[in-house]
């Protein structure tokens, strides 16, 4: 079994808190040389994204994947649906985890998910990962709805297990815990 990390990629990696088009898609200056460090310390690095522009006929899934995987991701796990189109796939939706977990028989209570958004900690609490939220992209926002309590439901019952300035710092803070 080897570890599992699970990566966001619009405002975690690079882009902006909105959906980046690939070949537009410019890198945090940090973070090219964060995925690099785990891929050194031997851990599988996979995208975990939702990319409605697929669906929406903007750009293809292999589009994505061949960029993804260029960047150094070992596989890409893509929800290429809209929000509200009832898909099992889309975060917060733990399914593209479950089917990782199938695939590379990873235990996922012993994977991390790194994501700036709410619906990254959520998809990584019913899966049983590591939650680690970002404050780049939409990040900072979140946090800030987290620290005043403005989540509810089952929103409200998931907490970071790391929050980081970046995804430089997330992938420091990891790599200590080994």
């Amino acid at each position: 079994m080897s570890q599992a990390i699970f990566i966001d990629r619009d405002g975690t990696i690079g882009g902006s808190d909105q959906v980046v088009l690939p070949g537009e898609f410019q890198f945090f200056p940090y973070a090219k040389q964060a995925l690099e460090e785990l891929k050194q310390a031997g851990k599988l690095v996979f995208a975990f994204t939702n990319q409605p522009a697929i669906s929406e006929g903007k750009v293809t899934r292999e589009d994505y994947e061949r960029e993804l995987k260029q960047f150094g991701f070992d596989d890409v796990y893509l929800c290429p649906h809209r929000h509200g189109k009832g898909c099992k796939c889309r975060k917060p939706s733990p399914e593209m985890l479950h089917q990782a977990a199938k695939e590379y028989h990873l235990r996922l209570n012993e994977c991390v998910v790194i994501g700036d958004r709410w619906t990254d900690m959520l998809a990584a609490h019913e899966a049983g990962c590591i939650k680690v939220l970002v404050k780049t992209g939409a990040g900072e926002g979140e946090y800030h709805k987290y620290q005043n309590q403005e989540f509810f439901g089952k929103w409200a019952e998931v907490s970071p297990d790391f929050v980081a300035e970046n995804i430089k710092e997330a992938v420091n803070w990891l790599l200590s815990q080994n």
